[in-house]
């Protein structure tokens, strides 16, 4: 495989970054870095790894970019808002930059058929040294539904996918670290995904929720950014019967690159990549390891979650930038994947599965 193949990453939190950690992500990756020298609010300042000359530069052509903002009990240790309608505000923030990025021919959307092969068309055969990246818009955690009518506003601002949870308890699920069910609000809320035909993001669902959402929803599934509960023990990561259930529904799944969901035991801010052994390899391992549930290789690709609160420090060694994802494809020949297999992880099974999702 000489070329450099097209790649989809399923999972980058882009307006996240511009927003909160104040990131131009029109900037260089240096300029971005240089700025933030000396800072110490975010455990990953000077670190960041994404911007969307990064992402030209590795061929990644299409993202799935967030929305994302917590509600917050009284008494909470976990940040976020204080009521269901600022956190509406803040997802309304981060959805007028990406607007304000197509405006600039930065950013597509994508939020049909046709609007994906007609990108895939213009991204394989622009000359243009500034291709417009394709972005499909999915909100991790459904806090910021304030009420399940608003499900219809955002699909009308392009929302297409929707993670009813992040960390912790939520309005509509349990995520990592937290326990239980969905209650009526969450079984409501996935009643009107599969009304509007929007992709349920199982990542982040904890136990309990996850199987009652299998249980309730009858819709199209993912896992946006989902490593192996077998490799990492934790339960942010998923068991291999939760890969199972997802996988006989078509699922596709993302894999992440946050070093703590890759390799056990590591500390955070005293392990390092490097003293870890934190590679592409690392990740390979867990897509093995899924693969070999399925059986093929026809449901796993890219999620990376690369710009989710950390960088550098946090991710494997031989990155450096987003663009350095162009190593995968020797590293997974070698490791006795086809040049078929190959072209699968690297887009084509995301490709496939928005296909038939939207068909």
């Amino acid at each position: 495989m000489k070329h450099r193949p097209l790649l989809i990453d399923a999972h980058l939190d882009l307006s996240m970054n511009a927003l909160e950690w104040n990131r131009d992500l029109r900037a260089s990756i240096q300029d971005i870095n240089e700025r933030e020298v000396g800072m110490t609010d975010k455990p990953d300042r000077g670190n960041a790894v994404v911007s969307l000359d990064e992402l030209r530069n590795g061929n990644i052509g299409i993202v799935v970019a967030t929305q994302i903002a917590r509600y917050v009990k009284h008494g909470s240790d976990l940040p976020g808002w204080h009521s269901p309608e600022q956190a509406w505000a803040q997802t309304q923030g981060q959805l007028a930059y990406y607007k304000a990025l197509e405006s600039l021919r930065e950013l597509t959307p994508i939020r049909n058929l046709s609007e994906l092969e007609n990108h895939l068309q213009d991204w394989n055969h622009s000359k243009e040294s500034k291709k417009k990246i394709g972005y499909l818009l999915s909100l991790e955690g459904a806090d910021s539904i304030v009420s399940v009518e608003y499900v219809d506003i955002a699909y009308q601002n392009g929302l297409r996918a929707i993670g009813p949870a992040h960390y912790g308890p939520g309005r509509y699920a349990q995520g990592t670290n937290a326990t239980g069910g969905l209650g009526p609000q969450g079984k409501a809320l996935l009643h009107k995904m599969e009304e509007l035909n929007i992709i349920l993001d199982a990542t982040h669902l904890c136990d309990d929720s996850f199987w009652e959402a299998m249980e309730h929803h009858h819709g199209a599934v993912w896992a946006s950014h989902q490593n192996a509960r077998a490799l990492v023990n934790h339960n942010r990561q998923f068991s291999d019967e939760q890969f199972k259930e997802i996988i006989s529904r078509g699922a596709f799944i993302g894999m992440p690159l946050d070093a703590w969901m890759m390799v056990p035991n590591w500390e955070r801010g005293k392990s390092t990549p490097q003293n870890m052994n934190v590679t592409l390899e690392i990740l390979i391992d867990h897509l093995v390891h899924i693969c070999d549930l399925a059986g093929n290789t026809q449901h796993v690709g890219l999620g990376t979650d690369l710009d989710g609160g950390f960088g550098r420090e946090q991710c494997p060694a031989d990155i450096e930038t987003i663009a350095d994802l162009q190593k995968l494809p020797e590293l997974l020949l070698k490791r006795g994947f086809s040049d078929d297999d190959v072209d699968g992880i690297c887009s084509g099974n995301f490709l496939r599965f928005l296909r038939r999702v939207w068909k």
